[in-house]
Order: C-alpha cells, then sequence, then structure tokens
C-alpha cells in the first residue's frame, strides 16, 4: 500500500504560549514556525507526493504553504478527521494550570479513559485518525497504485496515537511517543502490517543536547509527562 509522510505543523502561537490550543480559531504559526514550515520544501525534495491532506486548522494551512508554493500542481484535500483533538473546555487554558486537573493524571497514566469536558474522548480521536489514514491510504493506492507517497499535516497528538495504531501498541502507551513541531513521521502500509519507517524526524540533532525549554514543557519532562497538545519543541 502507500507511504504516508505524516508533518506536524510548525510551531504555533499557542505552543510558545503554553496553551492547549485544540480548535481554538486565530491560532498561527510564530515567526520560528514560520521558518520551519519554509524549510520543509527543502526536506522533502526528491519525494514524489500524490496528494496532500491537511487537517482544517489555520496552523497546518501556514505550515503546508511554502511546500503548495512550489508544487503547484500537488492536490490539496482538507480532512476534519486528522483536525486536533477536541479537548472541550480544556481548549485555549494554560497547560500549568491543566497539569492541576484531576483529569491531567488519566490523560497521562489511562489516556483511553480519558473523555474532555464538552468535547471528545481520546479513544474516538484515535479511532477518527486512524480511520482517516487508513481510507486515504486505500484512495492513494487505487488511483496512484502501491509505490506512491502522499503527505498529511496534523498535529501532535493525533500523530501519536496513529503511530502506536501502526506500531499496535495500546493507546495508553502513547504517551511514550514524541513528536516535534514541523517534524516528518513516515509510515509504510503493507497488506499485513505497517512499518514505522520515520518518527518525529526534525533533521535537528541539536535538540538532543540541553537545551531551554518553555516552562510548561520542562514541568512536564520532570514530572514524567507527555505535553498534552504536543509541546513546542526545542527553542
Amino acid at each position: 500500500m502507500a507511504t504516508l509522510i505524516l508533518v506536524r505543523h510548525g510551531r504555533s502561537t499557542a505552543n510558545t504560549a503554553g496553551l492547549l490550543a485544540g480548535w481554538t480559531p486565530g491560532v498561527t504559526l510564530d515567526e520560528h514556525g514560520a521558518a520551519q514550515a519554509a524549510a520543509l520544501p527543502g526536506r522533502l525534495a526528491g519525494v514524489p507526493l500524490a496528494a496532500a491532506v491537511t487537517s482544517p486548522l489555520q496552523r497546518c494551512a501556514e505550515t503546508l504553504a511554502p511546500l503548495l508554493a512550489e508544487r503547484p500542481g500537488l492536490p490539496l484535500h482538507t480532512d476534519e478527521r486528522i483536525g486536533e483533538c477536541h479537548y472541550g473546555d480544556w481548549s485555549g487554558r494554560k497547560l500549568s494550570e491543566l497539569s492541576e486537573e484531576p483529569l491531567m493524571r488519566v490523560v497521562q497514566q489511562h489516556p483511553s479513559a480519558a473523555a474532555f469536558p464538552g468535547g471528545e474522548s481520546m479513544r474516538a480521536m484515535q479511532t477518527r485518525a486512524v480511520d482517516c489514514v487508513r481510507d486515504w491510504n486505500a484512495r492513494i493506492e487505487e488511483e496512484h497504485g502501491s509505490d506512491a507517497v502522499f503527505l498529511m499535516c496534523s498535529h501532535g497528538d493525533i500523530i501519536k496515537s496513529v503511530v502506536a495504531d501502526a506500531l499496535g501498541m495500546h493507546l495508553d502507551l502513547f504517551q511514550r511517543i514524541h513528536v516535534d513541531p514541523c517534524s516528518v513521521t513516515a509510515i509504510r502500509y503493507t497488506p499485513t502490517r505497517p512499518f514505522l519507517l520515520r518518527l518525529g524526524d526534525t533533521g535537528d540533532f541539536a535538540s538532543f543536547a540541553p537545551r531551554a525549554m518553555p516552562a510548561e514543557d520542562k514541568a512536564a519532562e520532570e514530572g514524567g509527562n507527555a505535553v498534552v497538545g504536543g509541546g513546542a519543541g526545542a527553542v
């Protein structure tokens, strides 16, 4: 079957402000995120893309804009199923405040039981995202053949949940996966099993060195927790 390239959107204004954006309108790429997006076409140079599919949120559209400008004939589709998790009442709130909520422990340690007030469950999030990937895999293969490569631009928790499914991991383990802003993850699907070819690749190994981190990300990491929404990456 086709090969899927998953791109997380570039660093956003919500990432740097320590906010859980969700579907909050008006969240854009910050200056660093725009630079990440501008570098994406070069990183994917030589990769023949059959199509691109994007979350409807603005930060994803801005991330793909430089790539589409260099590949004006690339078909672009929007699919709400790879839109960010519906965090409901948590949307737009500071992660530092949310860390005190009793639900955060469930989100971190037992996400398959987590449901956001006024939003959706993490199980529902994963189900719709995986269904979207499977549907597009079948469509791309039918239209372009089994060697085709296509791209999806989405969000941290969405990508992590898709990777967990590809690895046969229970959703309760998906917080062990991390994908930085504008990172590239690649999965090749076959009739019998998927293969994870890349995970969270930014091409920047400097991020492994001691680095400055937003306070919310640092607090989560020191506590052994994942940053809900994916975090801001290295500063």
